[in-house]
């Protein structure tokens, strides 16, 4: 089986191929479902270009997966000659408006059917098949024995599906509640996730009972009111908008889904006939594709034998250092399982602090350590020249102020130094932890590890987002590795504001 990583950018197409994707998806500017992802445009295409040289054999997939206006049609045409640019394999549609244009212009492109398109039977797969497309990216609503179903019935169609991630409580996905609230349409691309905004339930309407009485209601009172069309939720935000609950004969749950979660269960999508598996997250952190891509990865490569389940034991157990909700197997296997909803933001104890580039050595690493040497030496020749006073004065003035002390790094055996791109904040005097694609974490504890400055060479206290530096550290780190700090606002049980 296939396995398929977002990509909401350059960056996190590199990680998704560099941690185990044989196949990433990306989004192009103005065209895709997922239009606050960064995406792709002007020049980086070169970049994809050198990234699919780096990775051979690695596929790209790329959604035009909106709801296409007359307009956009426009757009869609006047864009072309800079699409085919890009070194993509295949298009994820739902709008068979485009199907004819991208078949005249991108002969060599696959068509796959957007999940969008709600795709859940046999029939509707023969149909699709008759317009050109070669695979079906599955409606989520979708159960195990269905898509047996299906493949049997129509064999040579690649089927795909979602694996991993967060699920809308819309069908399929096509909400109207985002543009109801706030303007943006989730069927243009930007879905402001209402779903998981706090609403508080209430009856609107004075019930003329004393508050000061509790009263316990029975079940038959509760199936009236959830029946009564009298109850209302209301977003705390939004105070004063509200919208009326209604249940149905058959329950539906309202607003936040679980994210879904089936990488104990991979064999049984194989033996259903799922040719590719679809991670969710485009929109998700570069830690998030890396972590989650790997641990697919390596489930996989257990299925197929290429080691041991105990091998990969650990790298699926990190899928709980990666933010998320509750979990669910969705509608795989008890359509139950899909209607439990949740609450709260996705989280994570753990924070991506930095990315690990390349390796500083040879002249490069000579000319930084010779910079340091040079600076320290004119500062101890300045130091030596003061007056003895004014010299205790600056020592005393380093000791209350360690970041003012200028201090060189010194070349240790058996320690490397790497580019370090910092995004949170990075102590020296904490113990760091690594992960990378070929080992599952490295802690690396205060005292072997070092911060320098990449242009001047000397040591420093700590590092965060927009300054330069590397990291010199006592073991040798592969490309693609991740630096991550335990998140100092976590705190396991509480639902953090996410500052939405």
């Amino acid at each position: 089986m296939e396995l398929l990583s977002p990509a909401g950018n350059v960056e996190k197409l590199y990680y998704a191929y560099a941690y185990g994707a044989d196949a990433a998806y990306i989004g192009l500017k103005k065209f895709s479902l997922r239009v606050k992802a960064d995406n792709f445009y002007e020049d980086e295409y070169k970049k994809v270009v050198a990234l699919k040289e780096q990775f051979p054999g690695r596929r790209l997939h790329c959604a035009l997966n909106i709801s296409f206006h007359d307009e956009e049609i426009d757009a869609l045409k006047a864009n072309f000659d800079y699409f085919k640019q890009y070194p993509i394999d295949a298009f994820i549609v739902q709008d068979i408006g485009i199907v004819p244009l991208l078949q005249k212009e991108f002969p060599g492109a696959q068509l796959h059917l957007s999940t969008q398109a709600s795709c859940v039977n046999s029939e509707a797969v023969k149909m699709y098949k008759s317009m050109g497309f070669s695979r079906i990216v599955l409606g989520r609503e979708i159960s195990i024995e269905q898509i047996r179903r299906i493949k049997d019935s129509v064999p040579d169609m690649e089927l795909e599906t979602f694996v991993h991630g967060a699920m809308c409580i819309a069908y399929a996905g096509r909400c109207l509640m985002s543009a109801y609230l706030t303007g943006r349409s989730a069927q243009s691309g930007f879905c402001s996730h209402t779903c998981r905004w706090n609403f508080k339930l209430a009856e609107d309407r004075d019930s003329g009972n004393d508050s000061s009485a509790p009263h316990i209601i029975t079940a038959e009172e509760a199936r009236q009111m959830a029946q009564s069309g009298l109850l209302t939720i209301e977003e705390e935000q939004r105070p004063g908008e509200k919208f009326p609950i209604f249940e149905g004969e058959d329950f539906t749950a309202v607003l936040s889904s679980k994210d879904i979660r089936m990488i104990e269960h991979l064999a049984d999508l194989r033996d259903a006939g799922i040719d590719s598996l679809k991670i969710e997250g485009r929109m998700k952190s570069v830690y998030y594709v890396a972590m989650v891509t790997r641990a697919h990865r390596k489930a996989l490569d257990a299925l197929e034998g290429k080691i041991t389940d105990e091998e990969a034991a650990p790298y699926i157990a990190e899928l709980e250092n990666v933010a998320h909700r509750e979990s669910t197997t969705g509608f795989y296997y008890n359509k139950a399982d899909a209607d439990k909803t949740t609450t709260g933001a996705s989280d994570s104890k753990y924070q991506l602090a930095a990315e690990i580039g390349n390796e500083i050595t040879g002249a490069a690493f000579d000319s930084v350590y010779s910079e340091g040497q040079k600076r320290g030496a004119e500062n101890q020749k300045v130091l030596d020249e003061m007056h003895p006073a004014a010299r205790e004065a600056r020592l005393k003035d380093y000791e209350q102020h360690p970041d003012r002390r200028i201090i060189p790094f010194e070349k240790k055996d058996g320690w490397y130094m790497y580019e370090c791109n910092a995004m949170n904040m990075i102590r020296i005097e904490d113990d760091i932890e690594f992960v990378s694609p070929e080992f599952c974490s490295l802690t690396i504890p205060a005292g072997e590890w070092e911060i320098i400055d990449s242009e001047t060479g000397l040591k420093m206290n700590w590092t965060c987002d927009g300054h330069p530096t590397y990291i010199y550290v006592s073991h040798k780190l592969p490309a693609a590795t991740l630096l991550r700090t335990l998140d100092p606002d976590y705190v396991e049980g509480k639902i953090r504001d996410t500052g939405r």
